[in-house]
């Protein structure tokens, strides 16, 4: 991806642990050619940099918020609560509840705060999600999104003949 674009989309880390989930977004939204940042802002111990980045997001050109956090998740909720953009929230698992609870904090929002939820340390989906959105009006991401689902179909059509040792479905029950 060319640094010097226009990020569309703002990732954001309740913590720097939160990092490995941000490479896999990362990875995904590079491979599409789709313009990304990504910050460190925690609801609870930076409530004034959650507040202050939602609020200057969309003039700072952003389209989408995919807030990442843990245990009580409550960043994406947060940033939902300061801005009229998409939020996405990706829900990391850990603590002694293995990220049941940041999955169900980021689920159950209040009526008025909507942000989506993906599955725990579902990455690669939250930047998905996001560019499918973007791409309501772009024409290239939409392609590039129908190029993405092609290059997936093609991998699992081939993994058909990795299968060893085993009795296989002929080529003519998928066809």
């Amino acid at each position: 991806m060319d640094s010097k674009k226009q990020p569309l989309i703002g990732v954001i880390l309740g913590s720097k642990s939160d990092l490995p989930q941000a490479v896999k977004i990362a990875e995904t939204l590079d491979s599409l050619d789709v313009p990304f940042e990504v910050t460190v802002a925690s609801a609870h111990r930076t409530p004034e940099d959650v507040t202050t980045y939602a609020r200057k997001a969309r003039s700072r050109g952003l389209k989408v918020l995919i807030g990442v956090a843990g245990l009580a998740a409550a960043l994406p909720g947060s940033l939902a609560a300061e801005t009229t953009l998409p939020v996405i929230g990706l829900p990391v698992a850990g603590g002694a509840l293995g990220g049941m609870d940041a999955l169900l904090a980021i689920a159950q929002m209040p009526p008025g705060i909507p942000v989506a939820a993906v599955g725990l340390n579902s990455g690669q989906n939250a930047a998905l999600l996001a560019v499918r959105i973007l791409a309501l009006s772009d024409d290239r991401l939409q392609e590039v999104l129908w190029d993405f689902q092609a290059q997936a179909s093609d991998k699992v059509r081939a993994s058909r003949k990795e299968l060893e040792n085993l009795p296989s479905a002929p080529d003519e029950a998928f066809r």
